[in-house]
């Protein structure tokens, strides 16, 4: 992979996590208010702030994951291994890497990882 192409990768990257970092920051604040609300009136209201809850919980998860997979190839980067597939070795293509950019699997080995049972 080209060095240009590395650091727009890079740039993509880092770009996501901030975006990713001041939406946990803006979910945890809103998290801190259903948990501290009192308010609650009635049984409809108590199910309203729990689904919420839970809502904003698993998006929070999904939100970390992410990050944590950003993270991961920021390192990749650092290393020199950003773009190599951790399966075949092979290089991942840059449409892949357009589409997602923290992939870790080229398609072929992707698709294989997902028929596997984990």
């Amino acid at each position: 992979m080209r060095e240009n192409d590395i650091a727009y990768f890079k740039q993509m990257l880092e770009a996501r996590k901030a975006q990713i970092l001041k939406n946990i920051d803006g979910s945890s604040k809103e998290l801190d208010e259903l948990h501290g609300n009192r308010d609650v009136m009635d049984e409809g209201d108590f199910s309203s702030v729990a689904t919420d809850n839970m809502i904003n919980e698993e998006i929070l998860a999904a939100q970390q994951r992410e990050l944590r997979e950003i993270e991961e190839a920021l390192a990749k980067i650092q290393e020199g291994t950003y773009g190599i597939c951790e399966m075949c070795e092979e290089p991942i293509g840059i449409q892949r890497l357009k589409v997602k950019p923290f992939a870790k699997y080229c398609i072929t080995c992707r698709q294989i990882a997902e028929k596997s049972p984990a």
